[in-house]
Parts: C-alpha cells; structure tokens; sequence
C-alpha cells in the first residue's frame, strides 16, 4: 500500500515534522489554504447544508413510524442539533480551523481525540460520497434505463474531483447554486402547503387536523413508533458541520461561523419541522407513498401537482450532487489538517495552489471504492461499512461537547475577547445535550435496526482511538 493509502494510518506511517498537539500546526494548514470563499458562498453553503436528501427521502421511514408525532421528533433532533452547532461555533468562531471539531478535540482532550473525530468523520464523508453517487445514478438510470450506473458515478466523480482540484471558489460556485435551487425547491413546497392547509389553493380544500388524529391519532404506533421516527430525525441532520471546515477558507472565517450559526435556528425550525408540519398536515401518515416514494412527493401528488414524481427526482439528484460536492471537500480538508498536525501520511497533506490535492484525490478515490464494493460484495463488506459510519455523526457530536465543555473556561480566562458567539445556558445546556446523545446511544441500542450500526460504530471507534493513543505516546516518548 502506497504512503497515499486510503486507509487512516496506523503507528508506523509517516507523518509531518509539525508536532502533533501544536496549535500553530493549525494555522499553518490553513495559511497554505486560498481564502477564495466569499460571504455569499458561505451564507448559501450553511442555508443548503441542511437541506439534503435524508429529508427528502428519509423522512419518510421517520413518518411511516411515528405518524404525525415525527414534528415532534424533528423538533426534539433539531433543538440538539441546535445546541451542538452553537457549541461548535463557539469554538470555531474563537479559533476557525479546516480541522473544525477534530481542531478543536485536540486542543480540549488531546491529540488522541483530535485524530479519533477526524478520521471518524474522514470515513463517513468518503463513505457518504460513495452512497451518494448511487443514489444520483439510479435516479438518472431510470431517466436513461439501460444505462450502466458506474459510469455515472464515474462521471459524478470526475466532475467533483475536477471541481475540488481546482480553487476553492469553484466548489464555493457550485454549491452556491446547489444550495440555491434547493432552497428554492423547498421554499415553494412550504408556501403551496402553506395555502393548501389554509384551503386557498385553487382545487384544494382545507385538511384541517383530520391527518393529525385520525388513523391511530397523533402517536398511532405508541412510543416505540416514535422512538424510531426519533433516530431517524437525529441522522438527517447530518452535513451541517461542514460550513464550520468551510469557514477556514472564507474572507472573514469568524463573521462567516457567528453569522451561520446563529441563523441555525429558523433554518432547522423553517426547513425541518416546517415540513415535516406541513406534509402530516396534507397527506395521511400511512399513505403507503409516504414511504415507498418519498413523503414530499406524496404532498404533491395530493395536491394535484402534475409530474410530482419528476420534480422531486429533480431535486433529489440536485441535492445528492451537492452532497456528494460538500463530501469531497468536507473529506479532503480534514485529511489536510490532520497531516499538519501529524495525524496522518505526509504526502496527503501536501497542498498546491491553495488546494489539497492529494487529499481531494485520495478521499474521491476512497469514495469510488465504496461504490465498486456495493456491486462486488452487496451482501457482506458493504453492509458492514454502512453499519461501521451508521452513528459516525453522535460520536463527533460527543467529541464537539466535551471539547466546549473544556475550552470555555479556558477562553474565559485567557483571551474572553474571542467569544463572539457563546453557547446558550452554559455550561448546563451542554451537560443537557450530553445526557441527549446518551440517551440516543440507548435508544439505539433497544432497536436492533440501530444495535448494529451502534457496535460496528463503536468498534471504529475504539480502534482509531487505541491508534491515536499509541501515536501520541510514541510522539511524548520522542519529545522527551
């Protein structure tokens, strides 16, 4: 295996003279980054972040299961996912970074910590990429049947590894756009809800709450019902984090974060529970469309929209491209800190022109190899990588509370001038949002949906951190 591998090192690879640990390894990686993102890149990058296919698609299962009790769910998920995002713009807003959380981790707990959530999260990204490509291509396969779905990944791949080889304000245009059209997408989806549910829709008449108790009431599958449309809200949020990686490479790193992260709230309230509101409000919760075909295709449908089925494939493939976009970049800069750091094979980190290429490169290729063990071992390997990033995304959200936890006291006493954003309660509205994600790890534990997915998480994570263990004991031992 080449010093490029895919695989997070182990002990024995190589690594950058920069010591592990140093803060100034930090700055260093994003000096060496183009700060080409200007501030509409970045206010649309965190406006779309949260508008991805886990809610056009997924939120159908979450619907399917806890009935009209799912705005609930949504709105329980969305308030931590809140709390984590303030908290992690507290600490991105005092000192932005690439590395994001993994930065901040290293600092807070230690260089183990740091190298655990990044490489975690590393592995979900490039994992993410990969699922997202099929998704893209069965959606145009069915626009082209006979049409090989490789090859369309393939080309999802070619053009989003071109698009992050070159500057950074070309991934910044792309996603500006993405995020544009889905915002727009789901903005005319609230407002034709919106006047459906009043009754002022041409051809509609107004539902009232017959869809909020009828069919079993607001909670028709009791609480296990919504236990499991919880979990399945908790997972749809996952991609916000990336605008806080973004952050690093924009005009103004600190206004971009504060900016992002206090306007998260009516985004996620907006967006999230909104529609979640409007879609119980219009469609009954068992209608088996919910499930099979998506929940804001079935709205649609209900409202006589014509051709609902093609423009919410549309979107769709709009939203999983721009998945697939952040992903890549999202990956590539967190291999990029980390090598600064040490965490990682020296020649990943190597930056030319402002851009990682050898990340952008590495973490495509990792990618594309997802994809190729979907169609070779369907029934094996490529379960087990789902389960294995299944709950990626709590455990980095653990590694961001316990970091704040730690570092706001630090910020208080040496440098309070930093705190420009500040998490709300604290430090009780952290210790709250632990307890969250603890109870989340025992709900997951109860369904055995999510047991598996919770171990093989599990099992990730412990060897990334026995790994980071032994590399930061060997760097102690050298240093000494």
């Amino acid at each position: 295996m080449s010093r490029t591998s895919a695989s997070p090192p182990t002990a024995g690879s190589e690594v950058s003279a920069v010591p592990a640990g140093s803060d100034v390894s930090a700055v260093k990686a994003d000096s060496a980054l183009t700060h080409g993102l200007k501030q509409r890149h970045l206010s649309m990058i965190a406006l779309g972040g949260v508008i991805g296919a886990g809610l056009f698609v997924g939120s159908g299962a979450g619907i399917a299961s806890a009935g009209p009790s799912i705005v609930i769910a949504y709105a329980i998920s969305g308030l931590l996912v809140m709390f984590v995002m303030r908290m992690l713009g507290e600490m991105s807003a005092a000192n932005p970074a690439s590395g994001s959380f993994s930065v901040h981790a290293e600092r807070a707990i230690g260089p183990w910590a740091g190298f655990t959530a990044g490489w975690a999260f590393w592995v979900l990204l490039c994992v993410a990429v990969g699922l997202e490509g099929i998704g893209a291509a069965k959606i145009v396969t069915g626009w082209l049947p006979g049409t090989p779905e490789w090859v369309w990944v393939a080309l999802f791949m070619a053009v989003f590894l071109g698009t992050n080889l070159a500057a950074v304000k070309n991934f910044g245009e792309f996603e500006f756009w993405f995020a544009s059209l889905k915002v727009v997408a789901i903005t005319l989806f609230l407002v034709l809800g919106v006047l459906a549910i009043l009754g002022v829709l041409p051809g509609t008449d107004a539902p009232g709450g017959a869809n909020l108790r009828g069919d079993g009431g607001f909670l028709p599958n009791g609480s296990n019902g919504f236990i499991i449309g919880l979990l399945a809200s908790v997972f749809a949020y996952g991609g916000l984090e990336t605008v806080t990686i973004a952050a690093a490479e924009s005009e103004n790193p600190v206004r971009g974060v504060a900016k992002a992260v206090r306007t998260a709230m009516w985004r996620i309230a907006l967006f999230y529970v909104g529609s979640m509101a409007v879609i119980v409000t219009l469609v009954p919760w068992d209608d088996p469309k919910v499930a099979t075909v998506g929940p804001f295709y079935a709205a649609l449908d209900h409202l006589g929209i014509s051709g609902a089925a093609e423009i919410m494939n549309v979107v769709i493939l709009i939203a999983l491209l721009s998945a697939m976009n952040a992903n890549i970049y999202g990956a590539s800069r967190m291999a990029c800190s980390l090598v600064a750091r040490g965490q990682g094979p020296k020649r990943l980190g190597r930056v030319s022109s402002g851009v990682p290429r050898n990340a952008v490169l590495v973490s495509s290729v990792f990618g594309f190899l997802c994809v190729l063990l979907s169609y070779w071992r369907p029934d094996d390997v490529f379960p087990w990588l789902l389960n294995m990033i299944g709950a990626v995304i709590l455990v980095v959200w653990i590694f961001i509370a316990v970091s704040q936890l730690l570092l706001r006291r630090r910020l208080e006493r040496e440098a309070p001038e930093k705190l420009v954003v500040r998490m709300w309660l604290f430090p009780v509205g952290t210790l709250i949002a632990l307890a969250a994600m603890a109870g989340i790890f025992l709900l997951m534990l109860r369904q055995p949906d999510t047991r598996d997915q919770l171990l093989a998480t599990g099992a990730l994570t412990v060897v990334l951190a026995v790994i980071g263990v032994v590399r930061q004991r060997r760097a102690a031992a050298v240093k000494n």
